[in-house]
């Protein structure tokens, strides 16, 4: 059973949702949508919609409170995570030891268990403010991170995006306790 965590970065979320309905295909889900994914509506779509085509593909309500987000890991034992896409602001919080939202709940909860994370990261100050919690993540027991890319180094020379199509590989490399390789990918 895998955790399917969805958080911002409005611009990623059809995408994402393609790559949900691929994981589901093969495992069963548990959806955890953070309070912003779950309730903004935005210019690339409704936040009903996405809901929706969520729940419909895992086939069980998305967890969207930090209430029932914290049985993730004692519990409700999942084999592994990710969040996808997963924005600065959620990195910042995981490197921290935030828990304000249903998804870093999720996370903190499932890390417990000592079962592998996939952090999915796409954000635009990523290699700014985020950098040093990029560091922070990577050397932390468990978590593991999609290979990434410069989507536009000269107009967002800050920013970095992850390889979705590598979802499926870096779930089943952090099941074996790796990090997939190269991370940093063209």
């Amino acid at each position: 059973m895998i955790g399917f965590c969805l958080t911002g970065s409005f611009c990623t979320h059809r995408e994402a949702l393609d790559v949900l309905e691929k994981i589901a295909c093969n495992y069963e889900v548990v959806p955890v949508m953070s309070e912003t994914a779950y309730a903004t509506d935005t210019r690339f779509g409704l936040a009903s919609d996405t809901v929706s085509k969520v729940e419909d593909l895992c086939g069980r309500r998305v967890i969207r409170t930090v209430r029932d987000a914290e049985p993730l890991g004692p519990a409700v034992k999942l084999d592994a995570m990710i969040i996808l896409p997963c924005t600065g602001n959620t990195l910042s919080k995981l490197a921290h030891g935030i828990t304000d939202t249903a998804v870093t709940m999720a996370a903190k909860a499932h890390l417990r268990s000592s079962r592998p994370l996939v952090i999915a990261l796409c954000s635009n100050d990523a290699m700014s403010a985020n950098f040093s919690n990029i560091g922070t993540l990577m050397n932390r027991k468990n978590v593991f991170f999609l290979p990434m890319t410069e989507d536009d180094p000269d107009g967002k020379p800050h920013s970095l995006v992850a390889d979705f199509s590598y979802a499926e590989k870096a779930i089943e490399a952090a099941l074996r306790g790796e990090q997939l390789k190269p991370l940093f990918v063209r």
